[in-house]
């Protein structure tokens, strides 16, 4: 397995990094890729590990590049931006992709190449951290418990703080506002609106509707029409996003606007620190339900949201290497629900102590 060659590409990023240190400590050595050798070089000294630096924007360099390894875990985004060139070399390479992605356009986006991927015989496997492998494998976990399932409602609490990168993806995603999936398609939805209280391992949490990437890997892994994602916030910050979020988004439409917002993101935001990946908890919530009022629900509670990104990324990268599939996937449907049980520190509950169940 430790042979293996694998490239980590943008892993000089926050998350990059966490997943390279993970896969070290897994005995792997992938190679370490990215834009810049300065960034490149000190993570590579340190790790021990070879490195190349190649632009996205250089498809020559980049499919040849590629092209010497079995797979690529790309965790440079935002992914609207990065996932298509090296898809395209992924494809030209004979390499499988993988990605730690929660962004909806690129989900569609990697399901559409799966014949190709079939015919190449390699795997492409989006949002293998925590976005979304926790969500999606309890989302096929109650799926699979209901006949004829036709609603799946998913609830998150894993904010400690975010990285650089998410950031930004936030940042590319806030003008197109909320989503919720009905009757198989997406729909927009107004952020703020929705909010409602939910139990959770750890107690009840309000949570409101954001559009989170299971409203389309859930839809592929289970087939369900009707999908509605929450994430935790406080009834007061739901109110302001009900408020602010139309503002926000407005601005946020205007390139000139955003490409400011992401430097002064690049300057400031540096993601949770070592005590907090070492001490968070994160917590999901899924029920899903048939036409005839059937219905199951499923608790998971993980370690914290990056380090849980970094241990399901490695895992994911095993299994590829060791089982080799053929398409596109979403991660449950590639490993199966129970996956995300092999993460260490994951507990799936399938009921709650009384006093935490919502009334």
């Amino acid at each position: 397995m430790a042979e293996a060659k694998w490239m980590i590409y943008g892993a000089y990023g926050y998350t990059g990094t966490l997943i390279a240190e993970e896969a070290v400590r897994r005995g792997h050595r992938p190679v370490l890729a990215g834009r810049s050798a300065e960034k490149l070089r000190p993570l590579a000294e340190r790790l021990d590990l070879n490195w190349i630096a190649v632009s996205l924007d250089d498809a020559d360099a980049l499919r040849e590049a590629v092209a010497t390894v079995n797979l690529v875990m790309h965790a440079a985004g935002p992914y609207v931006h990065t996932a298509a060139p090296m898809l395209r070399a992924c494809l030209d390479g004979i390499t499988s992709y993988l990605d730690i992605t929660g962004e909806i356009p690129v989900f569609g986006e990697v399901y559409s190449l799966d014949q190709a991927a079939w015919e190449r015989e390699i795997a492409l496997i989006p949002g293998v951290g925590f976005d979304v492998v926790p969500t999606d494998c309890l989302a096929k976990y109650v799926a699979d418990q209901v006949p004829n399932p036709v609603t799946l409602e998913l609830a998150i609490d894993a904010l400690s703080k975010t990285s650089p990168g998410t950031t930004k993806t936030l940042l590319e995603s806030l003008p197109e506002g909320g989503l919720v999936r009905r009757d198989g398609r997406l729909r927009p939805y107004s952020l703020g609106q929705g909010g409602r209280w939910f139990s959770f391992p750890h107690g009840r949490r309000y949570a409101m509707p954001i559009p989170w990437g299971d409203l389309a890997t859930a839809y592929r892994s289970t087939g369900i029409p009707n999908i509605t994602t929450y994430l935790a916030f406080s009834p007061g910050a739901a109110r302001l996003a009900r408020l602010a979020a139309p503002l926000l988004g407005g601005l946020l439409r205007i390139g000139a606007i955003r490409r400011l917002a992401g430097r002064i993101v690049k300057r400031t935001v540096k993601g949770p620190d070592e005590a907090t990946r070492q001490q968070a908890r994160s917590y999901i919530w899924a029920q899903a339900a048939n036409a005839e009022g059937q219905e199951a629900q499923a608790w998971l509670e993980t370690v914290e949201a990056y380090r849980f990104t970094a241990l399901a990324a490695v895992r994911a990268v095993e299994r590829v290497l060791a089982e080799r599939p053929r398409g596109a996937f979403t991660p449950a449907q590639a490993f199966g629900a129970d996956f995300v049980l092999d993460i260490e520190g994951t507990k799936r509950y399938d009921t709650l102590p009384a006093l935490q169940r919502t009334p």
